[in-house]
């Protein structure tokens, strides 16, 4: 949540909550409606509904047949290593990937990269609907812990990938399928524990089709951690509740699911000396008392609920249509509370006491948003073409203000005062038209035409008065030839536009970036042997770049760039050298240019782009001696890197090298209990001493340290 907190003083506040109200009455309303008219569904006939599923996301998602770089994650390959981490860790080992953890371990907040881009520019939906903060664009996991657990399958579009709904892809696209419905009741508990006080629970339960029709399934999970690094400690709970209706060609899921975090802050870093010294410090909450000791302070943390609220219709209409409408309403509302030792009594409206104008005074920054919407799409297929009309219609609300809960010196404030408001209002909505066109046996096309249209205002003293409007006109296109059965060859062409995000604001003059990209790429699949192959080249204007400079909560602030480039080559493999040994490496090569780079008035010419290794590298290594036993070697390079654009010595991260161990054993004694699965996952293996993650302070770096060896061991049953 430390993102999305960018509001300070406010000018205006007015019509929040009138917009609110509305906004959830509309949402309630259509709830209803489509309740009323779930009631005259047809009767159940499974022959097509086992495909209705795949609908929910069918508009966003792409097959071998598209000309796009993406990699699939299914929920057996998630259950292997799924014990607590969250999903950027689980999907660590995909290629172009970089991962990282404030707290050292996976727990708490986690940071996802792909090709370079941050989370900020990786587009993700959850059955086909944003999760993206739609002001600072960022995706904030810790807000919904343990929803692995929840995952169906998983698919991770790199480059700008196919017209989805939100914000745009700069980097990569992440879609997400929740749990399909279950015929037969099903039960599930599972426990995990492991180093730093890391702990696990988890139930899950499924009542099967009752009457050959509905279904309702949930889970609840639980997870503590007090992390690698001192105090970044997380208290996480979670739920996910779904009813389903099955006709005989409709498919109807309500789902709400959301969590509740609390999370010491772990965001500062650390500098270089101390990184050697003392790898675990957190500087997060340190003051000087008034007696001159050093102390800490203990609630010097970040705490946010999120609710989301999901309503899908699924209809097969015939043999070539089929349709899927959805609404959506997310809550959220949380708050960070920082110790501020000698604050200035003017940024807190206090007035001075005689000669006092500083105090030691407890803090609160608070958000309080509202998000909803639709998403809507119909799918027309042939023998030769394949069609799909979609788009969608969101709007976010948000109040950002801060209260002073404590001061040394309370001058003139009162209970519940507010230092700062600011009501800022975003609505983005966007059509596509996806379209397939088999020409020859061997050669089909591809093109995709999307219009996006977003309206952003904010109002504080960071951004200054924000009411802007962007059009874009996204269109993509491309070919696939199939030289033989098992050799597919691929070109593409797409074209992104973004919006900048509320930090960038607070830069001055910002422009809204553009991105072109294409790529080229080479497929083959044999039974024991897939090899994926991908040339991109990504040509931008206008590219925000990092600037090195930080905002008064730690944000990085961002400025236009006009013109840089990211050039690469990608390369997976799934090879199975027997029937009990598989390997699955994969890597990147990349080029990451800032052309004619000037900062400030001062040129630099060209250099590399921040935060983008030149090499990343993955490998997969599966043994199953048994049948039930599954063990595997994971192995992650990553190479150096920089945390700014002007190439600064003491900017640049070193390369590391990482290996994990995990086993897996499931015993199916069909007595009491379906499965019985234990698994254990030991991290770092080699208790290698490495950074992940850093940020710069102007011209001083800070270090994000990641655990040395560390484990998680869980059982789970399921009935």
């Amino acid at each position: 949540m430390k993102n999305l907190f960018k509001g300070t003083k406010v000018l205006s506040c007015k019509g929040s909550k009138v917009h609110k109200f509305r906004a959830k009455s509309i949402f309630y309303s259509l709830f209803s409606i489509f309740f009323t008219l779930f009631s005259f569904a047809q009767q159940q006939d499974s022959t097509k509904v086992n495909q209705l599923d795949d609908v929910l996301v069918s508009a966003v998602r792409v097959t071998s047949k598209t000309p796009v770089s993406f990699s699939n994650m299914d929920k057996k390959e998630i259950k292997y290593r799924n014990l607590g981490q969250d999903i950027p860790v689980l999907m660590n080992y995909l290629p172009s990937v970089v991962t990282t953890s404030d707290a050292g371990n996976g727990f708490g907040y986690t940071g996802i990269r792909v090709r370079g881009s941050d989370a900020t520019r990786v587009n993700v939906t959850i059955n086909g609907i944003p999760y993206n903060d739609a002001e600072s664009q960022g995706t904030f996991w810790v807000n919904m812990p343990d929803f692995a657990s929840s995952v169906e399958s998983l698919q991770l579009q790199r480059g700008v990938g196919t017209s989805t709904n939100g914000a745009g892809a700069f980097g990569a696209s992440l879609n997400m399928l929740t749990d399909s419905y279950a015929s037969k009741a099903t039960g599930e508990i599972s426990s995990s524990a492991g180093s730093f006080n890391s702990l696990k629970n988890t139930v899950k339960f499924s009542t099967g089709l009752l009457n050959d029709h509905f279904e309702i399934a949930g889970r609840l999970s639980a997870m503590k951690s007090d992390g690698y690094v001192d105090r970044a400690s997380s208290d996480l709970k979670s739920y996910f509740l779904q009813g389903t209706y099955v006709g005989k060609t409709t498919l109807i899921k309500a789902l709400v699911f959301g969590g509740a975090q609390t999370t010491y802050q772990s965001w500062n870093g650390i500098d270089g000396e101390t990184l050697n010294k003392n790898r675990t410090f957190n500087s997060a909450g340190m003051y000087t008392d008034e007696a001159g000791n050093v102390r800490f302070y203990d609630n010097e943390t970040d705490n946010y609920n999120q609710d989301h609220y999901q309503l899908h219709w699924s209809e097969s209409i015939s043999d070539k249509w089929s349709t899927n409408f959805a609404l959506h309403y997310t809550k959220g509302k949380g708050y960070f509370e920082n110790y501020k030792e000698d604050a200035d009594m003017a940024d807190y409206n206090l007035d001075p006491v005689g000669a006092v104008t500083t105090t030691d005074l407890i803090r609160q920054k608070w958000l309080d948003n509202d998000f909803y919407g639709t998403t809507f799409s119909a799918k027309y297929k042939t023998e030769k073409l394949d069609v799909i009309l979609g788009g969608g219609w969101n709007k976010y609300e948000g109040d950002h203000f801060g209260k002073v809960i404590w001061a040394r010196y309370a001058s003139q404030s009162e209970k519940d005062d507010h230092y700062y408001d600011d009501y800022s209002a975003k609505t983005d909505g966007n059509i596509f038209a996806k379209a397939n066109y088999q020409f020859t046996e061997k050669l089909s096309f591809y093109g995709d035409l999307q219009y996006r249209r977003v309206t952003y205002k904010a109002n504080s003293i960071e951004t200054g008065l924000v009411d802007d409007d962007f059009n874009f006109f996204n269109p993509k296109a491309g070919l696939n030839y199939a030289f033989t059965q098992n050799s597919t060859l691929y070109f593409s062409y797409a074209r992104a536009n973004r919006e900048p995000n509320r930090t960038d604001y607070e830069g001055g003059n910002v422009k809204p970036e553009k991105l072109n990209d294409f790529e080229l790429g080479w497929r083959f699949n044999t039974e024991k042997f897939q090899l994926n192959s991908n040339l991109y080249y990504m040509g931008y204007k206008d590219q925000l770049i990092l600037t090195g400079r930080l905002d008064d909560v730690g944000a990085p602030i961002r400025a236009n760039t006009e013109k840089s480039y990211r050039l690469g080559f990608e390369f997976d493999a799934t090879i199975a050298l027997s029937e009990k040994f598989t390997l699955r490496p994969n890597f990147t090569l990349s080029s990451n240019k800032n052309v004619d780079l000037a900062v400030d008035g001062e040129y630099y010419g060209t250099t590399k782009i921040a935060y983008s290794p030149e090499v990343i590298a993955g490998n997969i290594i599966v043994y199953k001696p048994i049948s039930g036993l599954y063990l595997s070697l994971l192995q992650k390079y990553v190479g150096e890197q920089y945390m700014n654009n002007i190439e600064l010595p003491a900017a640049k991260l070193a390369d590391y090298f990482v290996n994990d161990f995990n086993a897996s054993y499931e015993i199916k004694p069909n007595k009491i209990f379906k499965s019985i699965t234990i698994t254990a996952l030991v991290n770092n293996i080699f208790d290698k001493k490495y950074v992940s993650n850093g940020a710069m302070w102007d011209v001083y770096p800070y270090y994000y340290p990641q655990a040395g060896t560390n484990f998680l061991i869980g059982l789970s049953l399921k009935f």
